[in-house]
């Protein structure tokens, strides 16, 4: 038992601290890990990543929000079309072909890499076009945050803010169709579609998925998914791991960042796909 909670505890701070710098949540790392290397039944193992997304959240937001970083804004407004995606999603589970959906989300997902990848090499972090967005005024949706890593205070805009909607809509959608968590597509609705820089879209995305995960958490605790001697070890790791994350990610350069997350966004965008064709990896 002892071993077990030393083991959850590691395994929870290397998962919070990832996910605090990617803006992930620590649920797809967790899953991987416990199934595949510790062969725990996946049952639990998707209940121990629904525990892990919100402690990583709770763990980060704090100092995000200290730090001023994240754009509640932003946060609350995609908030609500994902929220309605995933009402809608678990309402036509069983009407469309999930296969066709996986491969659906899994070419976006691609595309979205490609494009991650377009803005690296471009090394345009920060949109400033001479007429601001009239939608992203409206809601007062343009911010600024101080990086850390070089030293000054950044202000930027927001644009294409049906775009950023419509994705978070179909993030929504999947999430509660496909039961996959949704927090690379956040993070691509808000840096890909929205052109917000990829801290501000990480911070935000860690509020946003506590939010969306907590939702979930009371029908996988009384279904018997999540069980205390993982979670409680897994949850206090986690924490510790993603404020420890939060402080780092604002300390790296951005280009870091996208450079870690692009292999992310690649490999489960294929990963989708394959599933979509019946081939799980």
């Amino acid at each position: 038992m002892l071993h077990t909670a030393l083991l959850m505890l590691c395994i929870g701070i290397f998962a919070g601290v990832m996910g605090a710098i990617l803006g992930i949540g620590g649920g797809m790392i967790i899953t991987p890990i416990v199934t595949l290397a510790l062969g725990m039944d996946i049952k639990y193992a998707i209940g121990a990543s629904i525990i892990a997304v919100i402690a990583t959240s709770s763990g980060s937001t704090i100092a995000f929000l200290r730090d001023d970083v994240l754009n509640l804004r932003v946060a609350m407004f995609l908030e609500i079309f994902t929220t309605i995606g995933a009402i809608i999603g678990a309402l036509l589970t069983g009407v469309f072909n999930p296969m066709i959906l996986y491969v659906l989300f899994g070419a976006l997902l691609v595309f979205s890499s490609w494009n991650m990848y377009r803005k690296l090499r471009r090394g345009q972090e920060v949109l400033k076009r001479v007429e601001p967005d009239k939608l992203a005024e409206k809601f007062k949706l343009n911010s600024s945050y101080y990086d850390k890593n070089l030293h000054k205070q950044i202000d930027y805009q927001v644009e294409n803010i049906p775009g950023g909607a419509a994705i978070m809509f179909g993030a929504g959608l999947a999430s509660g169709m496909l039961g996959i968590g949704s927090g690379a597509f956040k993070v691509m609705a808000m840096d890909g579609a929205m052109k917000m820089p990829l801290k501000p879209s990480s911070a935000t995305s860690n509020l946003m998925m506590g939010v969306t995960a907590a939702a979930s958490a009371t029908v996988y605790f009384f279904n018997g998914s999540i069980k205390p001697e993982i979670a409680v070890p897994l949850a206090l790791g986690i924490i510790g791991g993603a404020s420890v994350g939060s402080r780092i990610m604002q300390l790296l350069p951005s280009k870091i960042i996208r450079g870690i997350f692009i292999p992310i966004l690649l490999y489960l965008g294929l990963q989708m796909i394959l599933k979509g064709f019946g081939v799980t990896i």
